[in-house]
């Protein structure tokens, strides 16, 4: 189960799940994009895609009674849905925070509670897309994105914590810049130059390198881990002299 599943991080994670053999349900609320995603991943197995507005807490339970009774019984849960909404003037409205909290954060309180009330019978894994702004947040474009993000990271600790007895295991994923479709769209590309600067692998990931630790967090290889954070950042904003390295290799040292 892949909410936000038709582009960017969450496509690639269908992708990645189904070349594991597994069985796909993809969420998305655009039809058009969501049916162009279908017929790409067809190809590589059995998914069902459904309109479907994460936010929406009725929507997300027929969301997953509908893939239940599709593809069978759930036993991953991915929330990816989130979005970086910029305020239109000097000082939020209440109608932008309230669109922030509820992409961000009540979508993944909604996945889980739907994920839960599927698995808890028989177990499962539930996987939240937090940010790396959950530890490093943005000033002025994404001034609330990354408190939300925080927000998901700690949900993740608490429905871990309230899941165990049923042998639910909830982490979260903190990417760092991903060169997605939202990515290219909203960033410059000078900027993004600029902030790979801060990164130790000196690069943004692609995102089938955040859906592959997605996949493995679902995975039996993960069953003692819960209630994590496993950033996937490729080393951003963790020493003063990110440039060290290559500084010391132009000298051949």
């Amino acid at each position: 189960m892949i909410t936000g599943g038709s582009k960017g991080i969450g496509l690639a994670t269908a992708e990645a799940f189904l070349r594991e053999g597994a069985k796909v349900a993809i969420c998305a609320r655009e039809p058009d994009t969501l049916a162009v995603a279908q017929a790409h991943l067809a190809k590589l197995g059995d998914v069902f895609a459904m309109v479907s507005d994460a936010t929406d807490p009725a929507a997300t339970e027929a969301f997953a009674d509908a893939a239940a009774q599709r593809l069978g019984p759930i036993a991953c849960w991915v929330n990816n849905v989130g979005a970086s909404i910029p305020r239109a003037g000097e000082a939020y409205t209440a109608a932008e925070i309230s669109a922030t909290v509820a992409v961000c954060f009540h979508s993944a309180v909604y996945g889980c509670q739907s994920a839960y009330r599927h698995m808890r019978a028989r177990g499962g894994a539930i996987v939240n897309v937090s940010s790396l702004a959950a530890r490093c947040g943005t000033a002025g474009r994404s001034t609330l994105y990354g408190p939300m993000k925080a927000a998901v990271r700690e949900l993740s600790v608490m429905f871990a914590a309230e899941y165990a007895a049923c042998g639910i295991r909830v982490n979260a994923v903190l990417p760092g810049f991903t060169v997605t479709p939202a990515v290219q769209s909203t960033i410059p590309e000078a900027e993004l130059s600029r902030r790979v600067q801060g990164i130790l692998l000196r690069r943004s990931a692609v995102a089938r390198e955040i859906a592959e630790p997605i996949v493995y967090l679902c995975s039996a290889s993960a069953s003692y881990i819960t209630a994590a954070s496993l950033e996937v950042s490729g080393g951003s904003g963790v020493v003063l002299n990110p440039a060290y390295a290559y500084e010391r290799r132009e000298k051949g040292r």
